[in-house]
């Protein structure tokens, strides 16, 4: 079986910043302050998608990790910022954005080259749109299901019900990417978009997941292309 290179966990905490840094004290109170963004992430989480890009644009920002095993996202403090409880939310100087498909898109649009949405062609942006939904709305929901199936009931029954089914449902949606989606060597073919660090974000949960990965080398392909670029490598000293 082909083994995921495994990614090491550890904490750390946000590098200070010269200058006034802005703070929300709510979601929708405007942010004044020095121009920079502020990222909050947890390990292990999806948030790691726009750590990757932030790092591949090249964008100053500040990262706070939060320990989702000591409640911090339920914390008076974070949510102020994102009442979901959930990461990854950034701050910016107009406001603060929560969703990994917004934050991307926001990123990319902001600091990147045109190629990372598709710019030049409505067809192929309408297109990374539709591929990081699929990942939102499908493939990112599917997987909640191993460890957070209290979102959906209570029964303890129906919750180990869910896991069982994670190995099948996960290997499903993977294997549809795999033969339909993902062109190669990127998912949109030979450009770099936002779509690749969100799929391979995903990917890093697929062992765990209990999908066999060895079924799905194109995928692993692509998680590796992706894990030996410093952005990623960046990415990964910082949360994983």
């Amino acid at each position: 079986m082909s083994v995921i290179p495994k990614i090491n966990y550890f904490r750390i905490s946000p590098a200070p910043v010269q200058g006034p840094l802005f703070r929300a004290k709510s979601a929708v109170q405007p942010i004044s302050g020095i121009s920079m963004l502020k990222i909050f992430a947890a390990n292990g989480s999806i948030a790691l998608a726009s750590v990757i890009l932030l790092e591949e644009v090249e964008a100053d920002y500040e990262l706070s990790v939060l320990d989702f095993s000591r409640n911090e996202q339920k914390e008076a403090a974070y949510q102020a910022v994102n009442p979901k409880g959930r990461v990854p939310a950034l701050i910016t100087e107009s406001g603060i954005l929560t969703e990994t498909p917004a934050i991307l898109l926001y990123v990319a649009q902001r600091f990147g080259s045109d190629s990372l949405v598709g710019a030049h062609d409505p067809f192929i942006f309408a297109k990374i749109q539709e591929f990081n939904s699929y990942l939102a709305s499908t493939v990112h929901v599917a997987h909640a299901h191993r460890m957070r199936g209290t979102r959906w009931t209570d029964d303890p029954h129906a919750l180990e019900a869910l896991k069982q089914k994670i190995p099948e449902s996960m290997t499903a949606v993977m294997r549809l990417i795999e033969d339909d989606f993902l062109k190669g060597p990127w998912v949109h073919g030979e450009a770099y978009t936002i779509c690749d660090p969100y799929l391979f974000t995903i990917c890093s949960w697929l062992e765990s997941d209990g999908v066999d990965v060895a079924t799905l080398p194109r995928l692993m392909a692509h998680y590796q292309s992706m894990l030996d670029r410093p952005a990623t490598q960046a990415a990964l000293k910082q949360i994983s």
